[in-house]
């Protein structure tokens, strides 16, 4: 044999004496036991003479065939590596479902003027202003609003009436979903509930475990206080929970209590919830079973938390209170859009290199050296296009079919819209959420998917964006792929009508710009 041959031959033996052992422990953990046993008793009797192996029964084999078969060795190694790990980490979202409120909750915006005035709270310039924000803001008139809060009468709110919205909301969306998918309530293993603003004793999981008459061995966490984004902490605790725990069950109840945050004051800036916040709940459903493999909807590969709380001014945005008059509230600042733009960036930064391709990749890339290297030589700025030295914002349609926005208010799906350059069509579902149910907090990304699975289903393989933010500064992102083909009509958005919605959103728009073109005259 020539000597490239022969140092081909004596690199392949290297690479069978590294790889064997590798081959022989990925393919035992994947369940082949009886070939992982047989490449342990290969590699020990032929460990040292290997290389002698090689040369007697490949001798005449060119060295270019040698190299493909060590490329090959190497690539099936990694693949099934790749294989192995991934079947170890996988967690599935099996289902989910959201509420949909009883007609009786309904709350047009022409109600806001007549529970302020019911109330006696508020002076004509207060009322005024808060019909204002919920007619510009983007809500329709189907959003729900609980009867304690309708009643105008103080003394209908408190805990009991607050515990009241969370079951309604709440349990007859768990009891739903356990019903579609055959899950019974004592083979869940896992109960994480998140509510912000609502953390009574006992707490909420507790409610639930206790509703549902669920196993003593199942083990329950409850999420407070951290805001609108955190349906996706949640789902993030559920799936580091089935990563370490396999053959297990995990339910993600998500809701915002409306009964126990109503503000009775006349701060402006503690106004602004009561306009948007309606009633809500959400259930998720996660497992890392491989019976459920197939009928589960989606998988998560990514989830990317981002936390801005070191920053006063972002910590500071969004903050529950007492005002002047010592009346508890949630207080929204003029920061909360910037601080909100700042963090998707930063958010961005750590999710692109997981999702974008290569090519989004190296122009966000050189972008940045490029114009790094323009703020140190003056020059090099005169002499590049102005366009080239401006942000370059990776174009996220490359890397999902399907976005779901947290329905923060129009303003800030607008500006979302426009910092991430979406088509009208992409941010639909987070409008039409917005619209028909008003901002739902945590919930919110849940509704949008529940949007895109009954009104364009959602094809294997393709994958989704949740976006959701909140107070703390927190901005978080969880990336679902479609395990399967879904088409699944949710009863929450049954006789939607989404063209009235854009009629008047585009009537909305159109006003919006005739009273700015008169400011700026």
């Amino acid at each position: 044999m020539d000597p490239v041959a022969s140092l081909v031959a004596t690199a392949t033996a290297l690479v069978y004496d590294a790889l064997a052992p590798a081959l022989s422990i990925a393919i035992t953990v994947s369940g082949l036991h009886r070939l992982g046993e047989f490449m342990s008793a290969l590699s020990s009797p032929f460990q040292h003479n290997v290389a002698q192996w090689v040369l007697e029964k490949l001798d005449g084999i060119s060295a270019v065939s040698l190299a493909l078969a060590i490329l090959l060795v190497a690539q099936c190694a990694f693949w099934l590596g790749q294989r192995t790990a991934k079947q170890q980490q996988k967690v599935y979202v099996l289902d989910f479902g959201v509420h949909k409120p009883d007609s009786s909750w309904r709350f047009p915006r022409s109600q806001i003027r007549q529970l302020c005035e019911k109330r006696e709270l508020f002076t004509g310039e207060d009322i005024d202003f808060q019909e204002k924000i919920a007619y510009r803001t983007g809500l329709g008139d189907d959003t729900a609003v609980c009867p304690a809060i309708q009643s105008g009468d103080a003394g209908h709110l408190g805990i009991e009436a607050a515990r009241f919205e969370f079951g309604a909301t709440c349990f007859t969306t768990i009891e739903e979903l356990l019903n579609k998918t055959g899950i019974h309530p004592k083979d869940i293993d896992f109960v994480i509930t998140n509510s912000s603003l609502f953390n009574p004793t006992p707490s909420l999981s507790a409610m639930v475990l206790n509703h549902f008459k669920m196993s003593s061995k199942t083990i329950t966490y409850s999420l407070g206080g951290m805001g609108c984004s955190a349906g996706v902490i949640a789902l993030d605790l559920a799936k580091e929970l089935l990563e370490l725990h396999p053959n297990k069950i995990a339910m993600v109840v998500s809701h915002e209590n409306i009964t126990n945050n109503y503000y009775t004051g006349k701060d402006r800036g503690m106004l602004i919830p009561n306009c948007l916040f309606r009633s809500n709940g959400s259930v998720v459903l996660l497992t890392n079973k491989s019976c459920h493999a197939r009928k589960a909807k989606y998988t998560i590969p990514h989830i990317v938390r981002t936390n801005m709380a070191a920053n006063d001014v972002a910590y500071n945005c969004v903050y529950q209170t007492e005002d002047a008059e010592g009346k508890l509230g949630v207080r929204l600042n003029k920061d909360l859009i910037r601080v909100g733009a700042e963090a998707l960036r930063a958010n961005m930064t750590s999710l692109g290199p997981l999702v974008l391709p290569l090519s989004e990749q190296l122009k966000y890339a050189g972008n940045a050296l490029l114009r790094k290297a323009a703020r140190r030589n003056k020059s090099l700025t005169a002499a590049v296009p102005p366009a080239w030295l401006k942000a370059y914002t990776p174009d996220f349609t490359k890397a999902f079919d399907f976005f779901c926005i947290h329905t923060g208010g129009r303003g800030i799906i607008d500006g979302l819209e426009k910092e991430m350059q979406l088509k009208r069509e992409a941010v639909e579902p987070s409008r039409a959420s917005l619209y028909r149910f008003g901002n739902t907090s945590s919930t919110s990304i849940w509704y949008e998917l529940a949007y895109i699975e009954s009104r364009r289903g959602v094809a294997p393989g393709q994958r989704v964006w949740q976006l959701a933010f909140g107070s703390g500064f927190k901005f978080n992102s969880a990336v679902l792929q479609a395990n399967r083909q879904i088409k699944d009509s949710h009863a929450a958005w049954e006789d939607f009508d989404a063209q009235a919605m854009w009629r008047e959103l585009d009537e909305l728009e159109n006003i919006a710009s005739r009273r700015a073109s008169k400011c700026a005259s």
